[in-house]
This record gives structure tokens, C-alpha cells and sequence, in this order.
């Protein structure tokens, strides 16, 4: 392909992407919809403006990877352990149960019990894409329904080796076959390789790097390091994405995490849409239109079937019926995986090229029936469960408070008795309406999203308040109002002192939660073992000052953990030392309490 050809299929990309995803979006069928649309579109069964969906589809699954890899880098490993039980208990019972349920269906309609099978696993896999995207999107990820919908598609990216092997034991010609134990052996091998060398030497790499000061040096070596991963995992015949997300995973608790995911998020959010939209183009318009009913009876019936499958498996771990319902829609359809089992079912043998074809339909309109679902859960089904929609906001205030929870209610009730009145915003439905039986007037919305805080007024409010506790939100809430409305005061919430240093980034004083609680506890504590109410109070002062200016001398240099260890030890002498020169009071009684 040469220079002019690659930008021209650029170019038609990104403006299918920049006329159909806003539009979709604003109908509120959301984005995933958009990108699927688009690729049909300009598709070779459409417009014909891209010809090599395939060539496409590989390049762009790398988008896959990339998501992978900054979930991971939201999760540390003690995390990950906690799902364990969700991982191999519901995830391993999706994948068994929808394998034989539909392999019996498969032979019932007269294929044969290895056809069967093949058929059985490749519906057996959800998208993680649209999945984790719809979740991702719609805040619903750290629910126990999102939870639950990301522990079994883990556990599906796990099972890649054993259905290969199976896929293998089935073929006709199993000379063919290159899995043995041998091949199992050295991706156990590999596995271990990742864990060691993020645990010894990825780090010391990773802190020289960063020391450069070059931040597109910086961005290289994140990408140069997810697609090492990636190839290393793919050369033993394992999930990249599985890999990815085992090296974000490690690193975590990383210094590092926070740059590792503005460095990547740009090009995964490019990459997953380009994915989107070459799964739209894989749809065959010609074969959907001569057997329509056939496609997208056996898509919408398969669609059915696991979403009925996976509320059934939420009922048996005892979910809730929203969270099991949004567990069986956001995974209920068929994932991009199948496109690869049946690619090798076909150079095994153990398919025909028309069963193929038709998968291949089935597939692709499977991926598009989800996110009408995602919609319906939306708009009626999750309003059944409690969930009531976005409400209206029928006011515009000078003032605007972000999360109503403990936080949130202090700032508001001291605004309120200066005489303001502010405009109360939070996503949690149950505590809107508990703060309603109270005669507070709040309104149920993402103010995250800027539909919501444009109908709060934010463009003529004064200042902004974020009090949700979640630090990504905030961050996120601080970006857009900082970018879109720079007159806006700010005041913001900062969960712990890592929290703190990113909205400092911003130019923001954040508030840390726990801090000035603390400090009281401390200023009770001196004044329990005997200290005067004058003098705990100037200690405490004086702490709040050196902490303060400790912080942002640790900002700067957070990333370098030699430095910083040095500056915090030199820190706790400057404040041993300043502490010192308090004098305790003559009539101070400690050491006889």
C-alpha cells in the first residue's frame, strides 16, 4: 500500500468515525453502535470505499489489547485474587455450559458433533470489546454486574489454550495440529517470564526512561513494551489481550501507572474504534439479503439464549436482578474470538467454507444487536430494577456540588446556611432518593458527562464543587471543566495523596478526604497524653504546613523513587526538627497518663 492510499482509507475512517459515532451517540444508541454502523457503510458490501476488512480487522484488534492493558493497570493483584472465585466459578461455567448447550442444539440441527463443537465454542465467547467498552462507558465496570461480566471474560481470553487444543484433537488432519504439551509448557514458561521481569527489571528500565524528561520517549517505550507482550504471547499460541492485561495488572501498584495510562488512552481509544468499525465490514450485506431470516434469526436466538444462560448463572451466585441482568446483556453476544476459531476450523477442515460464511454473519450481527440491548437496559429495563433515568435539572445555580454522599453533605449544608443555593448532582440512585425523603432536592445524573453539566450551568456557574468518590471521575470532571470553562472555581476531593498529585497537575488545591480529620485526631491525641490545647494546636500547624509543602516538592518528583526517598526522609529530619523547638508547657502531664 503505498503513502497516498494509506491516507486516503485514514481519511475515510476517521470521517465515517466523525459523522456517525456523534450522531449515534446522540440518539443514545452510544458509541459502539456508531462505529459498527460506519464500517457497514464503507465496507465492501456497501460503498465499497474499503475493500480488505480482514487486513483491517487484525491490524485494529490490537485496540483489544490495549484496553486490556489499562484495566489491568486499574487493578492490583491482590484484586484480581479476589475474583478468583467469580473467575474460574462463573467464568468456567459460562464457557462449559454454552459450549455443550449449543453443541447439542448444533447436532440436533444436523451437523455433526465435531461441527458442533467448533459451533459451540465460538458462540461460547463474548466480545470483550463491546463489552468492556459499553461498561466502561456507561460507569457500570465496578458494579457486581460489571464485575462479574469482566471475571468471565477473563476467564474466556484463559480458555484460548484448551479450545485450541480441542479445535486440534477434532481436526481431520491432525498432523496439522502444532499443540501438544510441549507448547502448553512453554506458555507456562512465558507466563512466569512476564511476572519476573516485571518484578526485577521492567521497573529500573521504566525509571530511566522517564528520567529523559521526553515524554514521547516515555510514550514509545509504553507502547514498545505492550506490543513485546503482545508478540511474546502470541508466539506461544496465547491470548494477547490475556497477556497485556497480566503486564498492567503487575504494574499496578506502579509509580508509574498513572503516566503509562495518558500515554496509552489516546491510541486505544483510536485503535478499539478502527476495531469497531472492521467488525461492521466483515458484515455480508449480500449474504444477510438472501438469507435474512436464517442470520439474523440464529443471531438474535443465540443472543437470547446467553443472555438467558448468563441471568441464570447470576441468580445461581445470588446477584442482584439489575446486576444480573446487565451481566447477561452487556456479554450476551458472540466475541471477535469466534472469527478466529472458525478461521481455523476452516484451514483444518473442520468446517465448510458456506457453514463459514455464515458464522461469520451470525457473528457480526450478534455484535450489533448488544448494543440495542445496552439501550433497552437503559431505557426501560434498569428503570424496573430502581434505576430511574438522568432527571431533568430545572435549575441553574451560582454553585454546583458534584456527589452527594458524607463529603458532599457537610459542603453543602455550610453553603447553604451562607445563604447559597447550590445545584446537588450524584449517580447513585439510591442516594438520591434516601436524600429526598430528607427535603433535600437532588438530581440523579453523571455529572462526569458534559450533557449533564451543561444543563446545570456550569458555563455561568461560579464555582464547582466535585465530591464523588471516585478518583478516575474526578480527574475526568477536573479535565473538562479546567479545558471547557477555565473561569469555573474549582474544589475538589482527593481520596488519598497519589489522587492529590494528579488534580495538582491540573493547578488545583484537591482536598484530601482524610487529612484535616486527621490532623483533629492528632491535635485530640497530643491533648490526651498531656499537652496544652495551645501547644497541640501550633504543632499541628506546623505539621500541616511541612506536610503541605512535603507535597509538592514530592510532586514533582514522584517518579523518580530514589529522589523521593531522599526528600521524605529528609522531610521527616526538617519536621523532628521543627517539632522540637516546641517547648512543652512546664505543667504538661505526659508520661503519667
Amino acid at each position: 500500500m503505498d503513502t497516498n492510499q494509506f491516507l486516503v482509507q485514514a481519511a475515510i475512517f476517521l470521517a465515517a468515525a466523525i459523522l456517525l459515532v456523534p450522531l449515534f451517540k446522540r440518539l443514545g444508541l452510544g458509541s459502539v453502535l456508531g462505529y459498527l454502523i460506519a464500517g457497514i457503510l464503507i465496507g465492501p458490501y456497501a460503498l465499497k470505499l474499503i475493500t480488505d476488512p480482514e487486513h483491517v480487522l487484525h491490524f485494529a484488534e490490537f485496540g483489544v489489547v490495549l484496553m486490556l492493558f489499562l484495566i489491568g493497570l486499574e487493578l492490583e493483584s491482590q484484586k484480581v485474587w479476589e475474583l478468583r472465585k467469580l473467575l474460574f466459578g462463573l467464568g468456567g461455567l459460562q464457557v462449559t455450559l454454552t459450549i455443550a448447550l449449543v453443541a447439542v442444539v448444533a447436532h440436533l440441527l444436523h451437523f455433526s458433533w465435531p461441527e458442533a463443537l467448533i459451533i459451540g465454542m465460538g458462540v461460547a465467547m463474548s466480545s470483550t470489546a463491546i463489552g468492556l467498552t459499553a461498561l466502561i462507558e456507561k460507569k457500570q465496570l465496578r458494579t457486581p454486574g460489571g464485575q462479574a461480566a469482566f471475571a468471565t471474560l477473563l476467564f474466556q481470553d484463559l480458555s484460548v489454550i484448551p479450545l485450541f487444543m480441542l479445535l486440534a484433537f477434532i481436526a481431520p488432519n491432525k498432523t496439522a495440529s502444532g499443540f501438544d504439551l510441549w507448547a502448553v509448557t512453554q506458555s507456562m514458561a512465558v507466563i512466569l517470564a512476564i511476572i519476573l521481569a516485571s518484578k526485577t527489571i521492567l521497573r529500573p528500565i521504566m525509571r530511566i526512561v522517564a528520567q529523559t524528561g521526553i515524554r514521547e520517549v516515555f510514550v514509545a517505550f509504553s507502547l514498545l513494551l505492550v506490543i513485546g507482550v503482545s508478540l511474546v504471547m502470541a508466539s506461544v499460541g496465547l491470548s494477547m489481550a490475556l497477556g497485556t492485561f497480566l503486564a498492567g495488572v503487575l504494574l499496578a501498584d506502579s509509580e508509574y501507572r498513572y503516566e503509562l495510562r495518558l500515554d496509552i488512552e489516546p491510541v486505544k481509544g483510536l485503535l478499539l474504534g478502527l476495531f469497531f468499525i472492521s467488525v461492521g465490514m466483515t458484515v455480508d450485506l449480500d449474504l444477510v439479503t438472501q438469507q435474512p431470516g436464517l442470520i439474523f434469526g440464529f443471531a438474535a436466538l443465540i443472543v437470547t439464549m446467553k443472555c438467558l444462560l448468563l441471568i441464570g448463572l447470576g441468580s445461581l451466585f445470588h446477584y442482584p436482578w439489575r446486576d444480573k441482568l446487565l451481566f447477561g446483556v452487556a456479554i450476551s453476544q458472540i466475541g471477535e474470538f469466534a472469527f478466529v476459531i472458525f478461521g481455523v476450523a476452516l484451514t483444518q477442515d473442520s468446517i465448510s467454507r458456506d457453514t463459514y460464511n455464515i458464522l461469520n454473519a451470525i457473528v457480526a450481527v450478534s455484535m450489533l444487536i448488544t448494543p440495542v440491548l445496552l439501550l433497552l437496559y437503559d431505557r426501560f429495563l434498569a428503570l424496573q430494577c430502581g434505576a430511574p433515568p438522568k432527571d431533568a435539572i430545572s435549575e441553574n445555580n451560582t454553585v454546583i456540588i458534584a456527589g452527594f454522599g458524607r463529603f458532599g453533605q457537610i459542603v453543602a449544608r455550610v453553603l447553604i446556611a451562607r445563604g447559597m443555593t447550590p445545584t446537588l448532582i450524584d449517580n447513585d440512585p439510591n442516594q438520591v432518593d434516601l436524600t429526598r425523603q430528607f427535603g433535600w432536592r437532588c438530581y440523579y445524573g453523571d455529572a462526569s458527562r458534559l450533557d449533564v453539566l451543561e444543563e446545570a450551568g456550569i458555563a455561568e456557574a461560579r464555582l464547582f464543587v466535585i465530591a464523588v468518590n471516585d478518583a478516575t471521575a474526578t480527574l475526568e470532571m477536573a479535565k473538562l471543566v479546567k479545558a471547557r470553562w477555565p473561569q469555573v472555581k474549582m474544589v475538589v476531593r482527593a481520596r488519598s495523596r497519589t489522587d492529590a498529585f494528579d488534580l495538582r497537575d491540573l493547578d488545583l488545591q484537591p482536598v484530601r478526604e482524610t487529612f484535616y480529620s486527621s490532623l483533629e485526631a492528632a491535635r485530640q491525641a497530643l491533648m490526651a497524653i498531656g499537652e496544652t490545647a495551645s501547644t497541640a494546636a501550633n504543632i499541628i500547624k506546623q505539621f500541616e504546613q511541612h506536610d503541605m509543602e512535603q507535597l509538592e516538592a514530592t510532586r514533582k518528583i514522584r517518579h523518580d523513587r530514589k529522589a523521593l526517598s531522599s526528600v521524605m526522609e529528609q522531610g521527616r529530619q526538617d519536621l523532628k526538627t521543627l517539632l522540637e523547638l516546641e517547648q512543652p508547657n512546664p505543667d504538661s502531664e505526659r508520661g503519667n497518663v
